[in-house]
């Protein structure tokens, strides 16, 4: 698997080059996505590697703020553009893409091989009803403007407030799981020893976070003429595509540790992932563009926010029980394809 995608940073210097020559968006857009996606889990390698050395507390900030560094740039780069829509649905699609997509395909393919397994049930309701929490935060704010607080300066000063509280519920359920519950969510890792040196992960963090930002930049001035070229939506583009960008890594991280019947640590992949794109990713991107020309807000359209709250309320009717098997994995990979394919019609 590391050779596969040592292998595909050829497309940064292929994305680079067919940017520059202004070939075809579809080609530009699908180049620099494949070069992104090695290079998200350069970052967020690095970024494990530097938290050996400061600590679980320490480093848990660490994949906090740089284990999303890919989702973030994608995002500044795209309300620095104006694609407020684009960054918003790229949020639903990360969410709806590790609760449904992730964890369907970690629980069908470990199911197959182990036929039951178990996780810590705790550790996995208190993710769940973080989510959940996530839910209110999104929905608030959509259901505050369609009952007539539609004055945009009114509707920006609230997804400010609501941001803030989303990060102070981030901050304290990583105090939760790092602190004082760690024991729910270490029991598999055991003693970490670093394959790489302080100095060594801190170069391959800076080099990749840099190529990264050039990607994205690239990728997202392809994504108005694609959407032109291909006949797509803005929103179909950012639930699917941009979402499944800078989790790809992620997403083959949790497969593997459920085929290891490691399932407590799929689990801390697809749903701690999708807890901190929700409490983390927006309202750090609500906050930052208020320092850029164009500023976003937490009004979901009413469409991805129902597939947020679906996702939600059928992950958390799934790890109840504190087991899965490959019939419950087979479900959420149908969920996930129904909503799908419901983006890709939606007008």
């Amino acid at each position: 698997m590391n050779k596969i995608f040592l292998g595909l940073l050829i497309f940064v210097p292929i994305a680079a080059l067919v940017n520059f020559f202004g070939a075809s968006p579809v080609l530009i857009f699908f180049s620099s996505a494949l070069a992104i996606v090695p290079l998200a889990k350069y970052i967020g390698e690095s970024t494990e590697e530097l938290s050996v050395y400061t600590g679980p507390a320490l480093g848990g900030l660490l994949n906090a703020t740089f284990g999303n560094a890919t989702e973030l740039i994608i995002g500044i780069m795209a309300i620095k553009a104006g694609l407020l829509e684009v960054v918003k649905a790229s949020i639903t699609g990360s969410i709806i893409g590790n609760l449904l997509l992730v964890l369907g395909m970690a629980m069908f393919f470990g199911g197959i091989k182990n036929k039951k397994q178990e996780f810590n049930k705790t550790a996995v309701l208190a993710s769940a009803s973080t989510l959940l929490l996530a839910v209110i935060a999104l929905v608030i704010p959509a259901i505050f403007y369609n009952t007539g607080g539609s004055s945009s300066g009114i509707i920006e000063e609230l997804s400010i407030f609501v941001s803030v509280f989303m990060i102070f519920i981030y901050v304290a359920q990583l105090l939760f799981s790092l602190k004082t519950h760690k024991h729910l969510y270490v029991e598999e890792v055991g003693e970490q020893e670093a394959k790489w040196s302080k100095k060594k992960s801190l170069l391959i963090l800076f080099i990749a976070t840099i190529f990264v930002a050039w990607m994205s930049d690239i990728l997202v001035g392809s994504i108005e003429p694609l959407v032109i070229k291909l006949g797509w939506t803005e929103l179909f583009v950012g639930v699917i595509f941009i979402a499944i960008i800078g989790n790809a890594a992620e997403h083959t991280s949790a497969i593997t540790m459920a085929i290891k019947n490691k399932m407590n640590l799929a689990i801390q992949v697809s749903i701690g992932s999708a807890t901190q794109i929700a409490l983390f990713v927006a309202p750090v991107l609500v906050l930052s563009s208020l320092f850029l020309k164009n500023q976003m807000s937490l009004v979901f359209k009413p469409f991805e926010l129902a597939a947020i709250a679906l996702s939600v309320f059928i992950t958390d009717l799934v790890v109840q029980d504190g087991e899965s098997n490959w019939l419950e994995g087979a479900q959420l990979i149908a969920a996930y394809a129904i909503i799908a394919v419901a983006f890709f019609f939606h007008p």
